[in-house]
C-alpha cells in the first residue's frame, strides 16, 4: 500500500511561482509513472502531468505547457511539481497518484492564485 501526501501549496498572486512536493510511504513507487492531477470548486478532476518511472519522458496538460516543470527523485520517493507564471485559473487542490490513478488518493494540497 502506498500512502501520498502532498504538500507545499499556498496563497500566492499572479505570476507567482510554488513548488509542490508529493512523498510516497509505504512502498516504494519507483516502478510508477506518476502524474499531478487538480481539482477547482465545482469542478472534475483533470489531469496536469506525468512523468515515466525513469523521468525519461513527461506529459503536460495544454493549459500549463510551458510554466509546470514535473520532476521525480525515485531514492526519496518524491514527485515534484515546479509551477511558474501562475494563473488564477491555476487555483485548484492539486494531488499526485499513479499515470493510472490507481493508488490511494492523498488529501492534496491547496492552490490558490490571486488575480
Amino acid at each position: 500500500q502506498v500512502r501520498l501526501v502532498e504538500s507545499g501549496g499556498g496563497l500566492v498572486q499572479a505570476g507567482g511561482s510554488l513548488r509542490l512536493s508529493c512523498a510516497a510511504s509505504g512502498r516504494t513507487f519507483g516502478s510508477y509513472a506518476m502524474g499531478w492531477f487538480r481539482q477547482a470548486p465545482g469542478k472534475e478532476r483533470e489531469f496536469v502531468a506525468a512523468m515515466s518511472w525513469s523521468g525519461g519522458s513527461t506529459k503536460y496538460a495544454d493549459s500549463v505547457k510551458g510554466r509546470f516543470t514535473m520532476s521525480r527523485d525515485n531514492a526519496k520517493n518524491t514527485v515534484y511539481l515546479q509551477m511558474k507564471s501562475l494563473k488564477p485559473e491555476d487555483t485548484a487542490v492539486y494531488y499526485c497518484n499513479a499515470e493510472t490513478m490507481g493508488l490511494s488518493w492523498g488529501q492534496g494540497t491547496q492552490v490558490t492564485v490571486s488575480s
